[in-house]
């Protein structure tokens, strides 16, 4: 087959499609976004009818994905590694129900933190689940992983976790394709009641899962995508990782590193593999990009008196991104660093575009908190985040996908009245609406402002669930119609704007503001399509 120039996550959607994906399930998120978008554009996938919308969020994703492979196909389902918080109900216990046809969750971790809240490793929550995982360290890995995941989750009866990092994600390289596999056909669980989780059949179904275990581990002992490299000296052993082998070997430009090391990128761990490793060589140092994993459960079933190094003990640092000057370090090696920063050149902090409907909100809701005072604005994740910055310094909060709505509730449930929530359109139908009924179930008096832009405006401008529906959501929530005030965020409207604010501001009970202006970005890109038609 012909070979192409893809990113890390362009090799993973082209190894699904070639492995016989039938369906994709995604909510945008910075680094898997590319996944989906990729299919979205591919002829290839539009011919073979591949499902490939976006869901309103990740649990919804993985939920409707676990249904493509009850009707015995192969699906995927992707976010990045925060979205498995939200998908997680969902993902432990699609371990408990197996599966029908194969099923790869991809998630996209982001050490750290170039565009996250957190750095956390998705490989816990696959430990957790009990499933394989699969890390690869290199677009062609990528590819040849998601091409084999869905055979391997079939054979296992289990999901899938591929979990990569965002060097990988958005970088490029030549990935040789292989022959596309026929999609399955629709075909029932031959246990009907394999999914349903009653205690009675859950627990036969963990006792399965247990049973799997050893099976689990021979497939990572056979993997080839787990490797011994032999070195002669063996004063010291390296385990690494997934795209932490890379930054071992750009220390050797020969590739020819001393020591011996074990490659790891499929899970359980290789116990036969990291044994003779450990039996040969006086020390190890584990490499490996996120949290501890592998170095703690070394020191878990193989700390006999020999020193492992790694994250856990300073040799590595406990947080962030590794890179190949760290792990020079680590080696003892010497390495190049450039000169510092100097004094005069500043960070650039993000900032909203100019010309942004979020601007005009936070000025309008600026003027209308004058009376109440600063600390009272809850905020959540997308672009109208950058209003915690100056020149707005306008939210005090951001912790979750829908956070701002109940963090809201359960201020005003203190007695900070009034409290403002601000989240945007595909937040709102990502993880809101849920808040906004605990708040009319209690007629809370908070002020919800639903920042509308028409888009997922944050990760690149994908269509947002909830574009034309958000006062019809909120009236069939509950929210009374007169308190559901759309309003247009323009100067030439920011003394009206300002006006509804505070007639709402000072309303005992839930309120909804909507502005709603298309984001400006969106708007350039739709304007030159359509002059192309």
């Amino acid at each position: 087959m012909n070979k192409q120039l893809l990113l890390g996550d362009e090799a993973i959607a082209q190894g699904a499609i070639d492995g016989g994906l039938s369906g994709i399930y995604a909510y945008p998120g910075t680094p898997s976004t590319e996944i989906m978008e990729y299919i979205q554009g591919s002829k290839q996938a539009a011919e073979l009818n591949i499902h490939r919308k976006w869901s309103a969020n990740e649990k919804t994703a993985m939920e409707a994905a676990i249904g493509m492979s009850y009707a015995g196909k192969r699906a995927m389902v992707c976010f990045k590694h925060v979205g498995l918080n939200v998908a997680a109900d969902a993902f432990i216990n699609a371990s408990i129900t197996g599966v029908n046809g194969g099923l790869v969750v991809v998630s996209a971790d982001d050490p750290s933190m170039h565009s996250s809240q957190n750095e956390q490793d998705s490989r816990f929550y696959a430990k957790f689940a009990m499933i394989p995982i699969l890390e690869p360290s290199n677009q062609q890995e990528a590819y040849d992983m998601t091409y084999h995941a869905f055979e391997l989750s079939e054979k296992l009866n289990v999901p899938v976790l591929l979990r990569i990092t965002t060097r990988l994600a958005h970088s490029r390289a030549d990935v040789q394709r292989k022959e596309t596999k026929k999609q399955n056909g629709i075909k029932l669980p031959s246990n009907p009641r394999q999914f349903v989780l009653l205690p009675a059949i859950a627990k036969k179904n963990y006792k399965g899962l247990l049973q799997q275990q050893p099976a689990m581990e021979e497939e990572s002992d056979k993997s080839t995508f787990n490797t011994f490299i032999n070195g002669k000296n063996t004063d010291m052993g390296i385990i690494t990782t997934g795209i932490a082998y890379n930054y071992l070997m750009e220390n050797y430009p020969d590739r020819n590193c001393p020591y011996p090391v074990v490659k790891i990128s499929q899970y359980p761990i290789p116990r036969k593999m990291v044994t003779e490793l450990y039996n040969s060589c006086k020390s190890l140092l584990i490499i490996e990009e996120g949290y501890p994993i592998v170095e703690d459960a070394m020191k878990g079933f193989m700390n006999i008196g020999k020193p492992i190094h790694g994250r856990l003990d300073g040799t590595l640092p406990r947080d962030g991104e590794l890179n190949p000057n760290i792990v020079a370090k680590a080696l003892g090696l010497s390495f190049t660093e450039g000169q510092p920063v100097p004094d005069v050149v500043k960070n650039r902090p993000p900032s909203l575009c100019q010309g942004c409907s979020h601007r005009d909100v936070y000025a309008d809701l600026n003027e209308a908190m004058k009376d109440y005072g600063t600390g009272r604005v809850l905020a959540d994740i997308g672009c109208y985040t950058l209003g915690a910055l100056p020149p707005f310094n306008a939210i005090n909060s951001c912790v979750d996908m829908g956070a701002s709505i109940t963090m809201a509730k359960g201020a005003a449930d203190a007695g900070l009245v009034p409290a403002v929530a601000v989240i945007g359109d595909s937040t709102f139908t990502h993880s809101g609406m849920t808040g906004l009924l605990d708040a009319v179930i209690e007629n809370t008096p908070i002020t919800i402002i639903i920042s509308d832009n028409s888009t997922t405006g944050m990760t690149g401008g994908q269509d947002s669930s909830a574009t034309g529906k958000i006062v019809q959501i909120c009236q069939g929530i509950g929210v009374k119609p007169e308190h559901i005030r759309v309003i247009t965020p323009l100067k030439k409207n920011h003394e009206d704007n300002v006006k509804v604010m505070k007639e709402e501001l000072a309303y005992n009970g839930v309120s909804v503001i909507i502005p709603q202006r298309e984001c400006i970005q969106t708007a350039a890109r739709r304007k030159k399509m359509e002059k192309k038609q």
